[in-house]
């Protein structure tokens, strides 16, 4: 079966009204079966205007969504959502799917705290059956939904008998660029006596265009439609390929493979960004994810402040200046992690491997092993997927690898999948490597270029999605350690050691302790593991001491520094805050930081009730704190020509009376 693809009509997006006649008769899939080919048209269209009217308000994955709107009709025609089981891979892609089932009227809140999530969300719908936000995932829950289903005596034989069930996952031509998809691909087509409809949305790209030898036979496919093909020498029944803009083509291969009784693979053609200029135009990523933008232009409406991502991007092009030997690793993201101008620059020295962490990460141990320093760049939290290649092909290789995780804590909308507040904690256990959270820009240029200076283990660089703010100056630098604040004529009540971008809020906190009569500290580690020996002998001439770190509390920093400093057998006590053990839902980023306890306030009262719990000398009744509104400018640091010498106690002896020199 074959129906070419037609081609995309690049008009600006439609001026439908949001909520037209069509549109408003489809509350759930069922509200699809009576309508004629017209209509289904009609609601293409009306479901395209209404995604770039609401998506462009919000910001959200767009492109991928535009893509996919006739294949997801044709799909809740075909199949009987929930009792039949459709996976989309990844799930971004399912926001007609969420229109479809009923949800289109929380398309205002995309994204936000409470509101509608980007991806499938169980707790939204009993239509969406996974939330799989990371890449290659849903040909592996098919293969353990068609086993369960069948060991149940529910799974369909093919027949139309309506007591069976299907299970259909709808995967991206750049999920397959990944391992784990061939993994589930292996056993789903080694089972023919398990029936499962296999959909490849092949729109030829990830972000960008999809790589490697997949992409090739892909394309293959589609300019020439053969006989003999991967999916049928691995024993898969294959249909296509199919214009998935049309959807009674889709339609009628979805019905037909379902009918087979045998694993098959439907290959649909869509195009990305369809029906709305911009996204077509736009030969970066088609749209694949914007904020928010006007709806005829796809501009955004406001000029965005310089990011982390921007610096770091800047950075690295300038050392590829300089190292011939430094190259780039991207997992499918070249752009979106700041490589796009090391690329520009040095093409030959950029390795997009596709969505595939792991191979990222051993391959570039070969990159090191053959005389480079690979830079790997990846999303904190998808290097979760990798932790086996970080801590045998690289730590055990001592291999110079760095690491550069962006969107590492708190990212906001993308919600609990893309958080990256587990890499301090996972990594905190990788014997010799080094971990560094710069505050600034300035530090993150300068712990960059320390970090590819390394060559015998692995160092890690990360930093949020948020803009990159202005640079924080030091007093000094003590080993290391830089001194950020110290309250003149003080005592040494608190050491405030701050991870990275949590700075800014800890100098607020320390000025808010001053007013309070209070004595505090502020350190940045800059390499936050393993611990600087420093900070042991800083936290043992205080009466307490606060770390500060947007990832989990439970084994990163804080956890590590309380570990050295019981080790050092200092009794000061250490109290840790950070992200709790769990997962955070989608909203602003500093909302949820603040939720998790580490706004400014949060600082101060873990501050204030740690000195009056402490077994020090009690400190009075401090007041009521007063609402901190905004956290204030760093003050005008003078510089600092001589420090006196850190004396650690012995034995667990007093502390020396005088405090107020560090």
């Amino acid at each position: 079966m074959r129906t070419t693809a037609k081609s995309s009509s690049s008009s600006p997006a439609p001026r439908r009204p949001s909520a037209a006649p069509v549109l408003e008769r489809v509350r759930s899939p069922e509200d699809l079966a009576g309508l004629g080919t017209a209509e289904l048209a009609e609601l293409a269209a009306q479901i395209r205007g209404f995604l770039i009217e609401k998506v462009c308000a919000t910001g959200g994955h767009l492109g991928v969504n535009l893509g996919v709107v006739e294949l997801t009709i044709a799909l809740h025609r075909a199949f009987r959502s929930p009792r039949d089981a459709l996976l989309f891979d990844t799930g971004h892609q399912s926001y007609v799917h969420k229109i479809l089932t009923g949800r289109a009227a929380g398309f205002d809140t995309l994204r936000t705290s409470g509101g509608l999530s980007g991806y499938p969300c169980r707790a939204e719908s009993e239509h969406d059956w996974i939330e799989n936000s990371h890449a290659s995932t849903a040909l592996s829950y098919a293969d353990g939904l068609a086993k369960a289903f069948q060991l149940r005596g529910e799974l369909t034989d093919g027949s139309e008998d309506p007591a069976g069930r299907h299970v259909v996952p709808v995967i991206g031509d750049g999920a397959m660029t990944g391992g784990l998809a061939w993994e589930g691909l292996n056993n789903l087509a080694g089972a023919t006596d398990r029936p499962v409809v296999i959909v490849l949305n092949d729109n030829g790209r990830a972000y960008a265009p999809t790589i490697g030898g997949i992409a090739t036979h892909l394309g293959g496919l589609r300019s020439e439609p053969r006989a003999q093909h991967l999916f049928g020498e691995l024993g898969l029944a294959y249909l296509g390929p199919v214009d998935g803009h049309d959807i009674a083509a889709t339609e009628q291969a979805l019905r037909a493979a379902a009918a087979l009784g045998r694993p098959a693979l439907v290959h649909v053609i869509t195009t990305k960004g369809h029906g709305f200029s911009p996204a077509e135009c736009d030969e970066a990523d088609r749209m694949h994810a914007v904020g928010v933008v006007d709806p005829r232009t796809g501009i955004p409406t406001k000029a965005p402040k310089k990011s982390w991502t921007e610096v770091f991007g800047e950075q690295m092009a300038a050392i590829g200046e300089q190292r011939p030997d430094v190259v780039g690793v991207s997992a499918a993201m070249v752009l979106p992690v700041g490589l796009g101008e090391f690329a520009r620059r040095f093409p030959e020295r950029v390795f997009d491997v596709g969505i595939a962490e792991q191979h990222a990460v051993c391959s570039s141990a070969g990159l090191a092993a053959g005389g480079l320093h690979p830079v790997v760049c990846v999303y904190s939290t998808f290097l979760n997927r990798a932790f086996d290649q970080v801590v045998m092909d690289v730590a055990l290789h001592k291999a110079g690898v760095t690491f550069v995780l962006d969107r590492a804590g708190v990212t906001g909308p993308d919600g609990a999948s893309h958080h990256g507040m587990w890499d301090s904690a996972i990594l905190s256990v990788v014997p010799g490597l080094r971990l560094a959270a710069p505050r600034d820009p300035a530090r993150l240029a300068e712990l960059l270029r320390e970090a590819v200076a390394v060559d015998d283990a692995p160092t890690v660089i990360r930093f949020p999605k948020a803009d990159a703010g202005p640079d924080i100056e030091a007093h000094a630098r003590m080993n290391g350690v830089d001194i950020l604040y110290r309250a003149v004529g003080r005592p040494l009540d608190v050491l405030i050691v701050a991870a990275g971008v949590t700075a800014k809020a800890c100098l607020a906190a320390a000025e808010e302790l001053d007013r309070l009569g209070i004595g505090a500290t502020v350190v940045d580690p800059r390499w936050i593991l393993p611990v600087n020996p420093h900070l042991t002998h800083l936290a043992d001439r205080h009466r307490l001491v606060v770390t500060v770190e947007d990832g989990v509390r439970s084994a990163g920093m804080g956890t590590a520094l309380a570990q050295a400093c019981a080790d050092a057998r200092s009794t000061t006590p250490v109290r840790v805050m950070g992200l709790p053990r769990e997962f955070l839902a989608a909203g602003a980023r500093q909302e949820i930081l603040e939720s998790s306890g580490l706004g400014v306030r949060d600082i101060v009262t873990t501050a204030t009730d740690g000195l009056r719990a402490g077994p020090h000398i009690p400190i009075p009744d401090l007041p009521d704190l007063p609402e901190i509104t905004e956290i204030p400018d760093l003050p005008e640091i003078t510089e600092i020509t001589e420090i006196p010498p850190i004396v650690s106690k012995a034995n667990g002896s007093a502390k020396r009376a005088d405090r107020r020199a560090l």
